[in-house]
């Protein structure tokens, strides 16, 4: 067994080895002349668009004599008009001529090549931005404002994260068609339908997560992030803290990675501070509008602790007149000024009050249109490494603003807000400490010591470094944890969170569910695999380890208060973890004894 276990991490590191080296094919392939090589087909690597083709002539005597009678020879018979690329390009004596593969091909194998230093496609080079076909794009200055398509070319797009949209409503237009909606709700009119009768919080979603590259309107920040509709506002646009207090416990509890609400107003509400402080608890990151007074302070709720306020700026980059500024104001984003023109308002699709199921396209303005694109670049981030915490998430929105200088009134917070900054590219293969929680790691790991010392009868014959019994501790305790550090371009950071999880926390890694489900936090497993193994000579050693690991695993969740699918965090869920606790540390010590009872002069395993 040991030599198995040392064998496979001997293979593991020589697969992350192999897996470390680049991937690149051009990095790899020798560059020659085209004279030299064989004629490129659709698998060479750049080699794809062109429809011309560069023949560089020879700098000797006797192919610079007989040039011009070369190019009246492929004129009359290839019908081919051979013209300098440029007047720099004479003393080089480099010429185009218009041609597909096929010719390339011919000419490649003609007495030309031997006249010629090399013969190969013109290639047709691109901007590398990325190409967005959506009509209207254009348009949106705000998002190339805030660089958003260099974030994209890394390769964020906001897959897997879900913005939960606290507004008026979320109604799926054309333009959100492609866009998931999750499940929701309307607080104000108590149901699960939550559609937009007013026609701001479609805006809003659009911005955060419209959907993009469909050939029609406009683009959004995170445009494979999944919605949440949130209605917490009527038609005439307000409503109450009670019902914008419970869609924020209710965003947190159904997994939102982000809550965006650009709404406001004045007065503090312990209602309220406690909803946020619930779902800041819940590592959901929160984003709110820093209000359009004017004020030299935020409006709540963006004024509270664990909220992100956002103010706005106008294409020029200066605080719009309406934004409000000062105290609580944590970062600038565009939110559009249309005193003069249209155009300088945000453009996204949303619907004609008067007649709902119409959509359209308008300009609005408000730092209510500057907050979600700060909602959506958090998205951005949560979607490439969603355990990170909100004050992670708000570390790389602050550090990778741009900063103002001389900002003494505070119009800007951490400065302008930077998509291709806060996002990193997608690499091949690499590591992300900032996913392992070392203090939970080792304080799981001190609790598995302390139960061995507590449970395991000191007897001689039982070896506590025995390979199974130490794998099992592991698995039932912290699992791989490590694994869940990697980093590896084209796999899900969710295969590599389950692979890396401890058994108790299985169900929510493979839901990708923060809470723990309470069929995986059961000490019934280890005892169901004791009845099985008890009287195996090795695998009895990894259950026992099994039981204990849970064990203190279970011990740390209780301490934690962590919260659990369909229990939540109260005395309910309190009293199950204890329930496990109590009957675990009954059954593993038996089982010990058990097992200890029965066992042979002590063999290596």
């Amino acid at each position: 067994m040991k030599r198995f276990f040392l064998s496979l991490v001997g293979f593991g590191l020589c697969l992350a080895l192999l897996l470390g080296k680049p991937l690149n094919p051009l990095a790899l392939t020798p560059r020659v002349s085209l004279a030299q090589a064989p004629p490129p087909t659709d698998q060479t690597p750049g080699a794809v668009q062109f429809d011309s083709i560069v023949l560089d002539f020879q700098e000797t005597p006797q192919v610079l004599s007989g040039l011009p009678d070369t190019l009246t020879w492929l004129n009359q018979n290839l019908s081919l008009q051979p013209t300098l690329n440029s007047e720099f390009s004479e003393a080089d004596h480099i010429y185009v001529v218009r041609g597909d593969r096929t010719l390339l091909e011919r000419l490649l194998a003609s007495d030309l090549a031997a006249q010629t230093e090399f013969i190969e496609p013109n290639y047709i080079y691109k901007t590398t931005g990325l190409s967005v076909n959506d009509p209207d794009y254009a348009k949106q200055w705000n998002l190339k404002q805030i660089k958003v398509e260099d974030a994209w070319a890394k390769g964020a797009t906001g897959k897997g994260a879900t913005v939960a949209v606290i507004d008026t409503g979320v109604s799926q237009g054309p333009d959100l068609a492609q866009t998931e909606l999750v499940p929701g709700y309307d607080f104000v009119n108590d149901r699960v339908d939550a559609a937009d009768d007013h026609g701001h919080g479609t805006h809003v979603a659009g911005t955060i997560a419209q959907s993009t590259n469909n050939k029609y309107g406009v683009a959004g920040v995170a445009y494979e992030a999944k919605i949440m509709p949130l209605k917490v506002l009527s038609r005439a646009g307000s409503g109450t803290i009670a019902d914008i207090a419970e869609a924020i416990r209710f965003a947190a509890d159904q997994g939102a990675d982000v809550i965006n609400m650009s709404l406001g107003g004045g007065g503090d509400s312990k209602l309220m501070r406690e909803a946020i402080d619930y779902a800041h608890s819940r590592e959901v990151v929160i984003v709110a509008a820093a209000g359009n007074e004017s004020n030299a302070q935020a409006s709540y709720p963006a004024f509270y602790p664990h909220v992100i306020a956002v103010s706005a700026i106008g294409p020029d980059e200066t605080k719009t007149p309406y934004s409000n500024y000062g105290e609580g104001v944590d970062i600038a984003a565009p939110g559009g000024d249309t005193r003069q023109d249209a155009l300088n308002g945000i453009l996204q699709e949303t619907i004609n009050p008067r007649t709902p199921e119409q959509f359209e396209f308008k300009a609005f303005q408000g730092t209510s249109m500057a907050a979600p694109h700060v909602a959506g670049v958090a998205a951005l981030i949560k979607a490439q490494n969603r355990n990170l915490s909100p004050a992670e998430v708000w570390m790389l929105l602050q550090q990778s603003a741009r900063p103002v200088e001389g900002d003494s009134q505070n119009h800007f917070g951490a400065g302008y807000l930077d998509a291709s900054k806060a996002v990193k590219p997608s690499l091949g293969i690499g590591f992300d400490w900032q996913r392992l929680n070392g203090k939970s790691i080792l304080a799981r790991l001190t609790i598995a010591a302390i139960l061995i010392g507590i449970l395991v009868p000191r007897k001689p014959q039982f070896n506590p470094w025995r390979l199974t019994f130490l794998t099992g501790i592991l698995l039932g305790s912290v699992g791989f944890f490590v694994l869940q550090g990697v980093e590896i371009s084209g796999v899900p950071s969710g295969v590599f969170r389950l692979l890396g999880s401890a058994i108790p926390e299985m169900g929510g890694a493979f839901w990708q569910d923060p809470r723990l489900n309470p069929l995986f936090v059961n000490t019934l497993i280890p005892f169901g695999l004791m009845a099985l193994f008890i009287s195996h000579r090795m695998l009895k050693w990894f259950v026992l380890g099994l039981s204990v690991g849970m064990m203190a695993f279970i011990a740390w969740a209780w301490w934690e208060a962590s919260a659990l699918l369909w229990l939540g965090t109260g005395p309910i869920a309190q009293l199950y973890l204890l329930i496990n606790l109590l009957f675990g540390g009954i059954v593993t010590a038996l089982s010990f004894r058990m097992a200890l009872k029965t066992q042979e002069p002590m063999q290596r395993s």
